[in-house]
């Protein structure tokens, strides 16, 4: 079942707010990054790293099959990032995340995957409150014309993109029987968020 979904880090962001690059900071033993990275090798065939045009890509751990793509242009946003990773899709399943995701629950993954390959939707998300977040998600490779539309409008977020697909929301109870600190959810964006 992993054959079919292609895991998609995200790893093209400039660290603005976390003042250095965070994706090389360590956090339990490791660079940050290979946290995310392993628990998406762990539920996908392999794993693509989207990186920024002319910025090396992250320290990535030994072992799981990793390629790298890069963005078309610098600054342009998650949904940038989303749409050179589909482009180079060969799978039907996309799992998409961030590199600054440290805490991303393999078992919440594979029920991210579990609903995708069942539901008649184009996306999968988690619930969180009264909405969801737009990372972890599932795409189906199909988005990939709808998103480039939506780019080419000038949208650059994944809640945009999610907004116009079809989705299936994992209610909060559901997936946090799985995660129940809800670390998942949890993504870096300062230092004192690794405390």
């Amino acid at each position: 079942m992993a054959a079919e979904v292609t895991g998609v880090l995200l790893a093209g962001g400039r660290s603005t707010r976390f003042g250095r690059d965070k994706l090389r900071e360590p956090y339990r033993g490791a660079p940050l990054a290979h946290h995310a990275a392993r628990a998406l090798a762990s539920v996908c065939g392999e794993v693509v790293v989207v990186v920024a045009p002319g910025r090396p890509a992250p320290d990535l751990p030994a072992g799981p099959p990793f390629r790298v793509v890069r963005d078309a242009r610098e600054g342009e946003g998650p949904l940038a990032g989303i749409l050179a990773a589909l482009g180079d899709l060969s799978t039907p399943l996309a799992l998409v995340a961030g590199a600054d995701m440290p805490g991303l629950a393999p078992p919440v993954l594979a029920e991210m995957l579990r609903v995708a390959r069942e539901a008649r939707v184009q996306a999968v998300v988690l619930a969180e409150g009264d909405g969801h977040r737009p990372l972890p998600c599932v795409l189906r490779r199909e988005v990939r014309e709808p998103a480039s539309a939506l780019f080419s409008s000038g949208e650059r977020s994944v809640r945009g993109l999610l907004g116009a697909l079809r989705v299936a929301v994992i209610e909060e109870d559901t997936w946090r029987a799985l995660d129940p600190t809800g670390e998942t959810l949890r993504d870096v964006d300062r230092p004192e968020d690794l405390e």
